[in-house]
């Protein structure tokens, strides 16, 4: 397909190609979330899985509340950690491509 309608497809094809390479970049990362000054760290891919769960021996000293509190804070900050890495590596990849207004959904 020639002229600008063939350019849009084109270019349309090679946004869902880069759009699959990043997402399967990310399902791919490990992100660490840590509370209590590294007291707990939590690892998650980037599809939000436990990975790895690391509980220093002094948190154990603390109360159950405490780090249980640890654990969810470890938790929810790498899991923003992701939301982040996610957003930026899907910024970079819609503002590369150079397409039309609304094409990526935005």
């Amino acid at each position: 397909m020639k002229g600008p309608l063939g350019q849009i497809m084109r270019q349309a094809q090679q946004a869902q190609e880069a759009m699959k390479r990043v997402q399967e970049e990310i399902a791919r990362a490990e992100i660490t979330g840590e509370a209590g000054g590294g007291m707990v760290k939590i690892t998650l891919t980037g599809k939000h899985e436990a990975k790895k769960v690391e509980i220093a021996a002094d948190a154990l000293q603390e109360s159950k509340d405490f780090l249980e509190d640890l654990i969810a804070a470890a938790i929810n900050d790498a899991a923003q950690k992701l939301e982040r890495n996610a957003s930026e590596k899907m910024a970079k990849v819609a503002g590369g491509l150079n397409l039309p207004a609304g094409l990526m959904g935005g």
